[in-house]
């Protein structure tokens, strides 16, 4: 079978890593798979038998504006005629400034992976830009081939979103687990040597670092904590107005997060939404222990049966410090805490479905 993924750039992110995920899954079991990016812009190593394709020179950017889709996607449909690409070939779009461009390029057989609640996304803007981006993603979606990361995803496309003929199907992410479990046992420079808390994510709003920091100052726990995230002057003032600088590391972006995720205590997701939080299935594959805000979606779809009690509301920092505490006491997740269809041969296995 033919698959071509098409995303923005390889800069990091879930997504992106999700999709070079499905990339080596696909390959692996034989699949012809062609990884193409709007800008030439990677920060990570690409799975073997996989062709890697970009509409620009190495290291350049797009421009992001109405003039800039229009020439991404001129190009684009130029590549697809240059590499042979119709409707035998199932294409895969992920994020939506890649997906407006792939809809501009009237590309065949394409299905959009929708990565996020857009609904809360939504939800964060004025009631001015609120009502534009709820039309844009409607103008864009509707009617189409969709993915949802998460049935939570799923659920918001079709209700908050209302998309009434969009085809909605969900697939999970999934995760060469042995592969996952090999990269943590992975030496790794600069893990500290004290016990200690981790969050891995961008600093951004949605997840919500200010919050994480508040539980942390109030649970008053031994262990440091450390953000794997790139500094900055906003996140290095947040830290310093808790009085947490001796408390906590910023120890930048990781290519291979694994051997921290294996060697931390607790890993703590803090977001207010997200679409389908991949930092916890890694972690608990790792078999370690996790604590997460219950937010819109998929760390309730992870986190099942007894490990829900690891779940806390959104927004309270004195219930995440509580939990935290909690859950430093409990044992370790044992080797089944991965639900099963979170498996790489899983997810790999549901879009060939699609394929077919």
């Amino acid at each position: 079978m033919n698959f071509a993924l098409v995303t923005t750039n390889l800069r990091g992110g879930g997504a992106e890593k999700s999709m070079l995920r499905l990339a080596g899954a696909l390959a692996a079991r034989g699949h012809r798979v062609r990884l193409i990016l709007l800008e030439h812009l990677v920060e990570h190593e690409l799975p073997p038998g996989v062709e890697l394709h970009a509409l620009t020179a190495p290291g350049r950017a797009i421009g992001k504006g109405l003039l800039g889709r229009i020439r991404a996607a001129a190009r684009l449909r130029a590549l697809y005629r240059r590499l042979g690409l119709g409707a035998d070939c199932l294409t895969v779009s992920t994020l939506p400034f890649a997906d407006r461009v792939v809809a501009a390029a009237r590309l065949p057989n394409v299905w959009f992976r929708i990565a996020n609640t857009l609904s809360a996304e939504i939800e964060r803007l004025s009631p001015s830009k609120r009502a534009r981006r709820l039309a844009r993603y409607r103008r864009l979606y509707e009617g189409r081939n969709l993915v949802a990361v998460s049935d939570g995803v799923a659920a918001d496309l079709r209700g908050a979103l209302g998309l009434e003929r969009a085809r909605i199907v969900r697939i999970y992410g999934g995760f060469d687990l042995g592969a996952l479990r090999a990269a943590a046992a992975q030496s790794e420079p600069g893990l500290p040597r004290e016990p200690f808390v981790l969050h891995a994510g961008r600093f951004m709003p949605q997840k919500r670092h200010d919050l994480l920091l508040d539980a942390w100052a109030a649970a008053r726990l031994p262990h440091r904590l450390v953000l794997l995230t790139q500094p900055s002057p906003a996140l290095e003032a947040l830290i310093s107005s808790r009085g947490l600088k001796e408390r906590v590391l910023v120890a930048g972006f990781r290519t291979n997060p694994y051997p921290w995720m294996g060697a931390a205590e607790l890993l703590v997701l803090s977001s207010d939404r997200e679409g389908m939080p991949n930092v916890l299935v890694e972690a608990l594959a790792c078999g370690t222990r996790v604590v997460s805000t219950d937010c819109p979606s998929g760390p309730r779809e992870v986190l099942r049966g007894e490990l829900a009690r690891w779940l806390v509301p959104c927004g309270d920092a004195g219930a995440l410090a509580r939990t935290m505490r909690a859950a430093l006491e409990a044992p370790p997740p044992g080797a089944g805490a991965v639900p099963p269809e979170f498996t790489a041969a899983h997810m790999a296995e549901e879009y060939e479905a699609l394929a077919k």
